[in-house]
């Protein structure tokens, strides 16, 4: 591991927050070193910390401890993100003979320096009551590996030296803190504690030196691996491979195994996180790969994450070429059989407990396909994403070490103890599920005004978005207006020609690869041509006809096979027009395609239903723009209306919004709020059309 101190950096870095003292800008320079490696943390694990003096209330310079705090992510960690704490106090706490968690907390709460500051780490006694200034914690994976080796005391001596203490796994908590003092008033010459299926913690009074015997030890555990590994042979030639198992029928078939009716949160979906990297395919294809991948968690603060055992599913299981009843009943049984393990897992240890314990969601987080790849589920993108962080680096981490022994799991009772762990546990947040989480909806004509109101509600409900266009530019502007305030994860696009069906194929297969299937569907694309029926070609009438009613019906068709293999609904929300019931003079190709689309909405709604999905849609008028995006459609429409009617932009508009009996102007955002309406569910209904016109009498639906 590369070692990425750098004395210029460090002093620049220092010299740039004057706010802080030097040990607590140093303390940050290189706990951020540390968070930027992901064979040292991940998401959230490790803590670092520093002694300091600083000013009390009265001007009295006080010692405090400056720890991590809860839900700050090392890599971009800043002062807020370290709050103090009273040294001296929790110094004396170590004449205790016990401390409960929930005392531990109060005293850590009640002798910070600035209530308003997080969390402080479980860990905060560990850095207690080791004297050094700068202490570093980590979860290496090349620690770790070994620690999970038969003899795991013989393996680390041997790769590091015998200047490091070795302790079994202890919760963290009081306890560790107290073994942890003792060993090193023991050992005084020792420069690093490992503990056993944890992790590995250096010290030293300079934040350099803390850093450099991180990766030094680390180094030097990596590079006893790496002697260990046989070359790897040249794969011999062979027959032909079976063909790679389709993301496109897994993975939704997958989502619909996982999903489930909670009580009182209704039906809970999961995003899942397809990897697909050659040597995580490699360690699938391995032989015995089962018997070393189904095992646990490398450190137990995993297990909130992905669960202590991941789902292995192998294809092979429903034959050389199997029909989709066949591959469904395989992934449901599988997903089911992880249940009652799970269950039967809690009920063990649940037993036990001092305390009555509530079951978790007892589903998989980490999926194993040999062929398909490595999946992480989660009731978000951001959840699906860190069980697959730490699942790859799970998987490459015990390949490591099975050239040296068996993998040893962390007792079952340290795992039940922790994954039930109550500080533990708030890592994951608690509430109400928004109304959306977890779902996957896709926007045509994603480029325009309309795909702003309809992405940002959304959004704001809790789906995740994909944006389609044919147009990159457009859909990169909308998209780069979302981001910020939704986040990258939750906005994503795809380029697509709604009129073209491989395009449409194609499409839909990315987002399947991408967030593992689709929820909701918004058939939002148009485009608007202004000609009478006597100037109007065959030509122009078919391209509009292309774009606004057999695009309608492409993606519709398209979609519906995602929707079965999940097998529990899914909402379709087709964008019409207020054209459907009151058509324009000099309009009629724009009107008569969306009088088409809306009649397939309808014979979408009596065919989908048998399949649970709901088809409805939504007449609107008179949106002229969003965000600073305009409509395409009034690019096209409005130069001819401002002639007709002698008015200039801002009278348009004032004439859209005076025809309606409301007198409203019309906005992206109602529209959108139309689409989360269907899109919840919240009443029985489909086959329904919902004006967003402030009231058009010859719009009214008939």
């Amino acid at each position: 591991m590369k070692n990425r101190f750098d004395t210029r950096e460090a002093r620049e870095f220092v010299a740039a927050r004057p706010g802080c003292s030097e040990h607590l800008a140093l303390r940050i320079y290189t706990s951020r070193l540390l968070g930027r490696e992901s064979d040292l943390v991940l998401h959230g694990g490790g803590n670092t910390s520093v002694k300091d003096l600083t000013p009390n209330l009265f001007g009295e310079k006080m010692e405090v401890l400056y720890i991590k705090g809860s839900g700050w992510d090392l890599g971009r960690i800043e002062a807020a993100g370290f709050p103090a704490l009273d040294l001296a106090w929790l110094r004396r706490l170590r004449v205790l003979e016990t401390l409960s968690d929930e005392e531990m907390v109060n005293q850590f709460r009640t002798h910070m320096l600035d209530a308003t500051a997080p969390n402080p780490s479980i860990e905060t006694l560990v850095h207690a009551f080791l004297p050094h200034r700068f202490i570093d914690h980590t979860h290496a994976d090349a620690i770790v590996a070994l620690t999970h080796l038969p003899e795991p005391e013989t393996r680390l001596r041997e790769a590091l030296g015998d200047n490091i203490g070795i302790l079994p796994f202890i919760m963290p908590g009081f306890p560790l803190a107290q073994a942890m003092a003792q060993l090193y008033e023991a050992r005084p010459e020792i420069e690093a504690v490992i503990l056993l299926q944890h992790g590995i913690f250096t010290f030293a009074d300079q934040a350099q030196t803390a850093y450099d015997r991180m990766i030094a030890y680390v180094t030097r555990a990596e590079h006893y691996l790496a002697a260990a590994a046989p070359a790897a042979p040249p794969r011999p030639a062979g027959p032909a491979e079976a063909a790679a198992p389709d993301p496109v029928r897994w993975l939704p078939l997958l989502r619909g195994a996982l999903s489930f009716e909670q009580e009182g949160a209704g039906r809970r979906y999961f995003s899942l996180e397809l990897r697909q990297k050659p040597e995580l395919l490699a360690a699938l294809a391995r032989p015995g790969a089962r018997e070393l991948l189904v095992s646990g968690v490398l450190t137990p603060d995993h297990v909130i994450r992905t669960k202590n055992y991941p789902l292995f599913l192998d294809p092979a299981a429903a034959g050389p070429a199997p029909a989709e009843p066949e591959l469904a009943a395989l992934v449901k049984s599988a997903v089911s059989a992880y249940e009652q393990d799970y269950r039967a897992y809690f009920q063990r240890w649940s037993s036990r407990a001092a305390e009555a314990k509530t079951i978790l969601d007892p589903r998989p987080r980490v999926i194993l396909v040999p062929g398909l790849g490595l999946i992480g589920a989660g009731f978000s993108p951001r959840d699906a994403a860190i069980a697959a962080d730490i699942a790859e680096h799970t998987i490459l981490t015990k390949q490591q070490g099975a050239v040296l022994g068996p993998y040893q799991d962390l007792a079952e009772e340290h795992i039940f103890a922790m994954e039930y762990w109550s500080l533990e546990q708030a890592k994951l947040g608690k509430g109400q599920p928004a109304p959306l989480a977890g779902r996957v909806a896709l926007v045509t004509g994603g480029g325009g005004a309309m795909a702003v109101g309809i992405a940002a509600k959304l959004l704001a409900a809790g789906a995740r978005v994909f944006l389609s266009d044919i147009d990159a530019g457009r859909l990169a502007t909308v998209a780069a207006k979302l981001r910020p305030r939704f986040g990258a994860t939750l906005v994503d696009t795809v380029l697509m020609d709604v009129s073209a069906e491989d395009s449409v194929k194609a499409g839909l297969a990315e987002i399947v690869r991408r967030a593992g299937g689709l929820d909701i569907l918004v058939p939002n694309a148009g485009i608007a041509l202004v000609a009478r029926l006597e100037e109007l070609t065959t030509a122009d009438l078919a391209r509009v006809m292309a774009v606004n009613c057999l695009g309608v019906f492409t993606v519709i068709k398209q979609a519906v096979p995602i929707f079965r293999r999940q097998n529990y609904g899914g909402q379709i929300i087709i964008n019409s027009s207020k054209n459907v019931f009151d058509p324009g003079a000099a309009f009629g190709a724009y009107s008569a395609s969306k009088a088409a689309a809306h009649q397939l909405g309808k014979i979408a709604a009596l065919e989908l239903a048998e399949i649970g999905v709901r088809v409805n849609m939504i007449n609107a008028d008179g949106v002229f723009d969003a965000d600073g995006v305009s409509s395409g459609l009034w690019d096209v429409v409005g130069p001819e209306r401002m002639e007709a009617r002698k008015l200039d932009p801002a009278g348009l508009r004032d004439y859209y919004r005076n025809r309606n009996l409301l007198k409203a102007t019309v906005l992206a955002e109602h529209v959108g709020n139309a689409v989360v309406f269907f899109a919840a569910g919240l009443t029985p209904t489909t086959g329904a059309t919902l004006p967003v016109d402030g009231g058009i009498p010859a719009a009214f639906p008939r």
